[in-house]
C-alpha cells in the first residue's frame, strides 16, 4: 500500500541494485528509519544503506566478531536528532561460549567516521535458554532506545524470551522481562511499540483481542508491566470469528504507531491510539510489510509514509 503523489516515493527509487548490477541471492529487510532503508544481502554478508528519496545507497561490510554462521543477526538504520547527512546502523546478535553461556553483542557504524565501533555486549539472563537469538525480528525505536525481542529457536514453535534494549545515548545494552500474564508461543502476535503516553509498550493479540501493555516505573524505580486497555478487533473490523479466522502481525510503522494485521481474507491497518483502521487488500500469507516512513529531504525535513512489502 502507498500514498498518492506526492507523498508517494517512485518504485524504482527501491531498486537494492541501481548501478543495475544482478547480485541475486536473498536480500533480508532489516527494517527502515528517518528516511533509509536498512537491508541485509545474505550471501554477500553486506548491509546496504539505501535513501531512495535521494537516490543514494551506501554498502558496508559486517563487522567481525559476528559469526553469521552460528548466529542470526539484526540491526536498525538511525539518524541523529536533527542530522540530515550522516546515519548509524546498529548491528545485534548472539554467540554462545564452550560453556553454554550466551551473551548479546553489538557493535555500532558511523558514516561520519566511516567506521564500526567497539564490541558492547551484556549476558542473558541465567533463566532464557542457551538458544536465544535475535532471529532477524525488526527493530522499533522508542525514544532514545532501540528494542528487539528474543525468541527461543530450539522449542517446536517460537517462544518469547524477552526484550533486547540498546540505550543509544548510553550505548549499552540490557534484556527486559515481557508481561508474565501472557503466553510467550507464537511470535506472530507479539509487536514492540510506543505505549500510549510514551516509553516501551508491547502488542499483544489474544484470539480477537489485542492488549496493550506498558511498562512504568514506581517511586522506587522498580519497573513493571501494566495492562493499558484491551481492544476487541473482532468488532472493530466486524470480522466473523465463526468461519475460523485467526489474526497475526504483519507489520508494524513506529513513527505512526500502525500496525499491520492479517485474517485468512484480509489485511488491515490499525493506528494504535485512535484505533482508526483501514482494509487494504486481499494478503499475501507470505509476504511480511515493512512500512516506509519519514523522509529526510535536503534543506528541511519532510515525513512521508509510503509501504514496501516483501
Amino acid at each position: 500500500p502507498t500514498m498518492d503523489p506526492p507523498n508517494r516515493v517512485p518504485n524504482g527509487r527501491f531498486s537494492l541494485c541501481p548501478d543495475g548490477e544482478d547480485w541475486g541471492g536473498i536480500f533480508m529487510p532489516m527494517g527502515s528509519r528517518h528516511g533509509l532503508l536498512l537491508i541485509f544481502h545474505l550471501s554477500r554478508k553486506l548491509l546496504l544503506v539505501s535513501d531512495p528519496f535521494n537516490v543514494d545507497q551506501h554498502r558496508l561490510a559486517v563487522p567481525p566478531g559476528f559469526d553469521l554462521e552460528k548466529a542470526p543477526v539484526s540491526g536498525a538504520v538511525f539518524r541523529a536528532a536533527g542530522d540530515i547527512r550522516h546515519f548509524q546502523v546498529v548491528l545485534v546478535t548472539t554467540e554462545t561460549d564452550e560453556q553454554q553461556h550466551t551473551r548479546v553483542i553489538a557493535r555500532v557504524y558511523s558514516s561520519e567516521t566511516g567506521g564500526w565501533g567497539d564490541c558492547i555486549s551484556t549476558p542473558l539472563p541465567s533463566k532464557l535458554p542457551t538458544k536465544s537469538r535475535v532471529d532477524f525480528t525488526i527493530g522499533v525505536l522508542v525514544g532514545h532506545c532501540l528494542y528487539w525481542l528474543l525468541n527461543d529457536r530450539s522449542a517446536t514453535s517460537d517462544i518469547l524470551d524477552g526484550i533486547l534494549e540498546f540505550d543509544l545515548e548510553r550505548q549499552i545494552l540490557a534484556v527486559k522481562p515481557v508481561p508474565v500474564d501472557i503466553p510467550k508461543k507464537n511470535m506472530c502476535q507479539f509487536q514492540v511499540m510506543r505505549a500510549e503516553g510514551g516509553g516501551l509498550g508491547i502488542l499483544f493479540l489474544s484470539n480477537f483481542s489485542a492488549q496493550l501493555w506498558k511498562m512504568e516505573t514506581d517511586s522506587d524505580g522498580v519497573a513493571s508491566w501494566v495492562l493499558g486497555r484491551t481492544v476487541e478487533l473482532d468488532k472493530l473490523l466486524s470480522l466473523n470469528t465463526e468461519e475460523g479466522e485467526s489474526l497475526v502481525i504483519q507489520g508494524f510503522a513506529e513513527y505512526n504507531n500502525v500496525v499491520f494485521l492479517r485474517t485468512h481474507t484480509n489485511l488491515f491497518t490499525i493506528q494504535l491510539e485512535s484505533l482508526q483502521f483501514k482494509k487494504i487488500f486481499r494478503p499475501n500469507i507470505m509476504t511480511r510489510y515493512h512500512p516506509f516512513e519519514s523522509v529526510y529531504a535536503a534543506g528541511n525535513i519532510c515525513r512521508y509514509t509510503v509501504g514496501i512489502k516483501r
